[in-house]
Formats: C-alpha cells, sequence, structure tokens
C-alpha cells in the first residue's frame, strides 16, 4: 500500500510542477522574434528595419550617413570659378573646394620634394604622362650633370582656386600657389650655379589638377604648371 501512495504522491507533484509552469510563461512570456531587441538601441546598424506599406513615402537618409556630417558648403557667386565649381560639383557631388585646397597643397609639396630629389616613383603618381616627361628630362640632365638641387619650402602662404571647369566627364582645377622657398643648384663640386641657400623667396606658381568625375578613383593628377618667377 505504502508503493501506492508514493506514486499518487509523484502524480500531484507533477501536476502542481506543469501549473507552475504554464503560470510562469503567461507572466513572462516567450520570445516568439517580436519581443525588444535586447542589442544598443543607439547604435544605427542594430536598427530594426520600419515597414511601410505606402510606397510613394520617400525615406530621407539619416545625417549621420554622411561622410562628415557636414552640409556642402556654399559657393561665393561672385568668384570667377563659381560656374566651374558648381559644374563639378553637379558631376561629382563629394567635392568640396575647401578640402580640395587643402589637399592640392599637400600635393605641391609632396612634388617639389620629389622633383628635388629626383623621386620619379612618386611624381608619377602624381603627374599625367606629359607633365612627367618635362619633369623626368630636368632631373636627367641634372644627373647628367651631376648637379643637385636643394629644395626647402618654408611655408605655403596661400592656395587659391582661380579656374575651374568640366572638359566632358573630366574636372580641371587650377590653383594659384603663393609660397616662401629656399632654392639652390649645384654642380659636381658642390659650388652653387644658381639660387641662394641662404635666401628666402617667394614664388607663384599656377598649377592644375585634373580627375575623371566617372572613376572610383579619388585621386587628382597634376595636369599642367606655370611659374611667374
Amino acid at each position: 500500500m505504502s508503493g501506492d501512495f508514493q506514486f499518487f504522491d509523484i502524480i500531484i507533484l507533477a501536476m502542481i510542477a506543469g501549473f507552475l509552469v504554464l503560470r510562469l510563461r503567461s507572466v513572462l512570456g516567450r520570445r516568439d522574434g517580436h519581443e525588444n531587441d535586447p542589442r544598443d538601441p543607439l547604435n544605427k546598424n542594430n536598427r530594426a528595419p520600419v515597414e511601410n506599406d505606402d510606397d510613394n513615402v520617400v525615406h530621407l537618409p539619416d545625417r549621420a550617413d554622411h561622410v562628415d556630417g557636414a552640409s556642402q558648403p556654399a559657393i561665393d557667386p561672385d568668384d570667377p570659378a563659381a560656374a566651374g565649381l558648381t559644374q563639378i560639383q553637379v558631376a561629382d557631388p563629394s567635392f568640396r573646394p575647401d578640402q580640395f585646397s587643402e589637399g592640392a597643397k599637400a600635393a605641391f609639396e609632396m612634388v617639389l620634394n620629389a622633383f628635388a630629389a629626383g623621386d620619379r616613383k612618386t611624381l608619377k603618381s602624381l603627374l599625367s604622362p606629359d607633365v612627367m616627361r618635362n619633369f623626368d628630362d630636368v632631373i636627367s640632365e641634372r644627373e647628367r650633370n651631376g648637379e643637385v638641387l636643394e629644395e626647402t619650402i618654408v611655408g605655403i602662404r596661400a592656395a587659391e582656386i582661380v579656374e575651374a571647369s568640366m572638359d566632358g566627364h573630366n574636372a580641371m582645377v587650377t590653383v594659384k600657389f603663393k609660397s616662401e622657398q629656399v632654392s639652390a643648384l649645384r654642380d659636381a663640386e658642390g659650388n652653387i650655379i644658381d639660387g641662394n641657400p641662404n635666401e628666402i623667396i617667394e614664388v607663384t606658381d599656377f598649377w592644375t589638377f585634373s580627375r575623371d568625375t566617372r572613376s572610383s578613383d579619388p585621386n587628382w593628377t597634376l595636369v599642367g604648371t606655370e611659374s611667374n618667377n
């Protein structure tokens, strides 16, 4: 008889346990795919897509999706290059004149330093084939004569966009550089044959850069140089 009572107790306990499980599930709920996502709600990559049955609704992009979060600066309509800059922005919405000017300064220093050092590899990556040939001719002549060019950029006082246009799909931008430099050319014996290593001179250059706006390559190429000195 004791065995029958024990079996009856087990059945009662099982029924009580089942009842408690059902109560807990009704209170806590079950994970069915519609509960709140525990991931960081401030991370927009974790946000669930919003469904909308209205196909005519246009969803504006989040301002955080922009590369730098800043709006395109307005172009001064009185700027002589304004029309050309606007054309370039139409062809390449990522173009920013202020950022371009800063990049042009860096390119200016890189090209002059590479030219003085005879660094053809760096020059080839920055110059068009025609400009590269002109630079290479001068470098080769220096090498044949055993000459050494000492070039130091003391500072770039200004880098102003003076011309801009579209040539087909190619954007063309001319920058006027005003810089202070120290330049001296020495012969094979170390004698100065041009320039002065102890004098700072002011130099004005006009450099024209080009880029195919259809290309995924963001780099610009130097396609023309002119100096007033």
